[in-house]
């Protein structure tokens, strides 16, 4: 193995252990950290304030990165979120005010879902795409996200304990620490090229029209996403079949059992047919699947579609991420990445809040809605990116050994 192989592989370690670390941490935080909240005195204008920040947080952090992140350093960056991640961790843990931790969260270190859509990722995306060719990169982006599901998982079952501010912020500030430590085993080679980092230049410059595009698009697959998140399953099922919440755990274990396998099959499909077609002949039936789920005449039809639905609707991520750093030069990846995923992260809340008023029309408009949108990106997608060459790949590593 020549060395920029072995660096490569060391990258790839180190950001599944720290993404598996992460997992579970916002696994566990995303049951616990509001009845947390509650136990600790705030009422529900408070809680949504502090919730409201890191949302923020991680959109701005994000941002941020796009413009300064190659400057200041992906590892140093990386590390100083794993140490905010920390402090959070600890003020949690001995009840500090609301209002600091409202503070650290707009450092962008905290998350209110189990895998997150930050500044981490967008971090870990580029510092991914310095590791090998573009076919071992779809790949890494593959059990990369597997482990951030399956991390999720046992975080979530770990938040099935009772609510404990210890164990919730002891959690967290173990995960910051370990991380840390982490961040600092990071190779030279995730760093943008030195005569990047110093020359000035806008964070998006040949790409800035397709990434912003694709970032659009993005934005509205995300929001329709959001119609249908598992709260809201969970609910219908509920109120459409009488379903209780015992079948209801599991049928969603298995979707993430499905998820993960999907996003391992993903990358080999990808590496046959191409990127761009993974992501939108996948998807495509798995928008149709959607669409019939409330059609279905019986609990276990509804949940078999749910499933065969499953098995599609995320092999688009993988190959997503992998298609963003494929498609701009080495150094516009941390912005594309930053730009991409902070237009997911900032629509996807907008979703159940119109699935909510949509409820009286009817309890499957969500579904059908959700179905014809993400349908109209895909098709929007193939339209306006089958054209768009992809930029060769460079003969070795972004920042490696030649």
């Amino acid at each position: 193995m020549t060395s920029a192989g072995a660096a490569g592989r060391g990258v790839l370690v180190t950001v599944l252990a720290a993404q598996a670390l992460r997992g579970l941490g916002y696994g566990l935080a995303a049951v616990q950290l509001g009845a947390v909240l509650r136990d600790q005195g705030l009422d529900a204008p408070a809680v949504g304030l502090v919730l409201a920040a890191i949302v923020a947080g991680s959109a701005a952090t994000s941002l941020a990165l796009a413009r300064r992140g190659d400057r200041l350093g992906r590892a140093r960056a990386y590390g100083l979120l794993y140490l905010s991640l920390t402090l959070a961790g600890v003020v949690l843990a001995a009840g500090g005010p609301a209002w600091l931790l409202a503070l650290l969260a707009l450092s962008g270190a905290l998350s209110t879902e189990v895998v997150e859509s930050g500044p981490f990722t967008t971090l870990e995306q580029v510092m991914l795409a310095s590791t090998g060719t573009r076919q071992l990169l779809v790949r890494g982006f593959g059990v990369y996200n597997a482990v951030a599901t399956l991390a999720g998982a046992a975080g979530a079952l770990l938040g099935a304990l009772p609510a404990d501010q210890r164990l919730l912020g002891g959690t967290l500030a173990l995960v910051g620490v370990a991380g840390a430590l982490l961040a600092a085993r990071l190779p030279a080679s995730v760093e943008a090229p030195a005569a990047e980092r110093t020359r000035p230049r806008r964070a998006l410059a040949s790409s800035r029209g397709p990434v912003l595009r694709l970032a659009g698009l993005f934005a509205v697959d995300s929001l329709a996403g959001g119609f249908v998140v598992q709260a809201w399953i969970a609910y219908w099922l509920g109120v459409r079949y009488s379903t209780p919440t015992r079948v209801v755990g599991v049928v969603f274990a298995a979707v993430g059992l499905l998820q993960a396998a999907s996003f391992l099959v993903a990358p080999a499909i990808a590496n046959r047919v191409g990127l761009l077609q993974t992501m939108v002949f996948t998807h495509l039936p798995s928008n149709l699947l959607l669409a019939a789920v409330p059609l279905a005449p019986s609990l276990p039809i509804a949940v078999g579609l749910l499933l065969a639905r499953t098995c599609l609707s995320q092999m688009d991520v993988p190959t997503r991420q992998a298609y963003v750093m494929a498609l701009v030069p080495p150094a516009e990846r941390t912005a594309a990445a930053a730009v991409t995923n902070t237009a997911r992260y900032v629509t996807r809340p907008i979703g159940p809040a119109m699935a909510g008023l949509l409820q009286p029309l009817g309890m499957a408009i969500p579904f059908l809605v959700a179905g014809a949108v993400k349908s109209a990106y895909d098709l929007a997608l193939w339209r306006l990116f089958r054209p768009v060459r992809l930029v060769p790949e460079p003969a070795s590593p972004v920042g490696g050994t030649p």
